[in-house]
């Protein structure tokens, strides 16, 4: 329990039920915050902190130990809040379903540097704890073939642990993943990848992945064209047990 928030609550003659109200969420998710891992999202984080009259760093000091990129930190937020994240990727496995040898090699190898590399693939392998944790988001994950025939790093060995790994995530509860085979014709997804994230109190936002950066939509407009393209994706993906197949059959090709 994050005992700093639960003394701040208290003390401020607070409950979950009038602190959602003043903040304007649900709750269920300031339920959430005393709860180890689970920090409110950046826009209410100041919010929240003046209103229990603390520091935010005394209240959620994980915030400060942060390593991932700055930019990307609302979207974690977010993501560690949702209820159910839908993802599609053309051409790497999802980070919340890397192994860390496959997320360093994504990392490596670039403009980043070798300290930098270890930061992100540890903020990496730290936002994985959501999959699984009880109140957890469900992960539907729409991957391109591609993704598991394209080499990353030198050793054949890292994409065929890599590979098992996705395999027991396909057999979990928490994870449903599917596969666009490549006889597959074109497709929506060529477009390039995207999450969306269900949020506790009904709303939707979406990540969006491009060229130059990624940024976070919660537009109507334009969530119901991704919600579109979403559903012509899985159209064209494989049920879970045929995609499990696939998988099989291509971890066996990097041993």
């Amino acid at each position: 329990m994050n005992h700093a928030f639960v003394s701040a609550l208290a003390a401020a003659g607070h409950t979950a039920e009038s602190l959602a109200g003043r903040v304007g969420v649900h709750p269920k998710t300031v339920a959430r915050w005393a709860n180890p891992g689970h920090i409110p999202q950046s826009r209410h984080r100041s919010t929240v902190a003046e209103l229990l009259a603390k520091d935010s760093d005394t209240l959620w000091p994980d915030v400060v130990r942060r390593r991932e990129p700055v930019w990307f930190r609302p979207w974690v937020d977010l993501e560690r809040e949702a209820v159910t994240l839908r993802s599609f990727e053309l051409a790497w496995v999802p980070g919340l379903l890397q192994t860390e040898a496959y997320a360093r090699a994504t990392l490596a190898g670039g403009v980043l540097t070798p300290d930098a590399v270890a930061e992100f693939t540890e903020a990496r392998m730290a936002r994985q704890a959501i999959l699984g944790r009880e109140g957890g988001p469900l992960l539907i994950a729409v991957l391109d073939e591609g993704v598991l025939r394209r080499r990353v790093g030198d050793d054949r060995a890292l994409m065929a642990a890599q590979l098992a790994r996705l395999i027991e995530h396909a057999e979990s509860d928490c994870v449903q993943l599917h596969i666009v085979p490549a006889d597959a014709p074109s497709y929506p997804g060529l477009d390039g990848p995207f999450t969306i994230a269900d949020m506790p109190d009904g709303s939707r936002v979406a990540h969006v992945d491009g060229p130059a950066q990624a940024q976070i939509l919660d537009q109507a407009s334009e969530l119901v064209k991704l919600e579109r393209r979403w559903e012509r994706i899985r159209g064209e993906a494989l049920p879970r047990g045929r995609s499990l197949d696939l998988l099989r059959e291509a971890a066996a090709s990097w041993t």
